[in-house]
């Protein structure tokens, strides 16, 4: 299964300028722990709870965060809906158009 995901260009400069020093032969991030000195204790998968709760509250619509998270069902996705409180307050009526 392939998983597309977004990348900005100043990531990119950065992967590749990584990739330069360190010249990676099989992964791109090879080996176990990083120190990060980080106030809180995150994995990947808190990387990518947060990237899918931003697209949600910048307003991308739940089935393009399916897409780019490779979930096959919209069940796993809608998990992140539930957090999200400040997207329900942006909500506007579509009756504020019509007057």
């Amino acid at each position: 299964m392939d998983i597309h995901t977004l990348l900005s260009q100043v990531a990119l400069d950065i992967v590749n300028k990584y990739k330069q020093i360190y010249e990676p032969k099989d992964w791109l991030f090879p080996g176990g722990k990083k120190i990060a000195f980080l106030q809180k204790d995150v994995s990947v998968h808190t990387l990518r709870y947060s990237f899918a709760i931003h697209l949600l509250e910048s307003g991308t619509d739940i089935r393009y965060i399916q897409e780019l998270l490779g979930h096959i069902s919209s069940k796993t996705t809608e998990k992140y809906t539930h957090v999200s409180k400040n997207t329900i307050r942006k909500i506007r009526s579509p009756l504020y158009d019509i007057f």
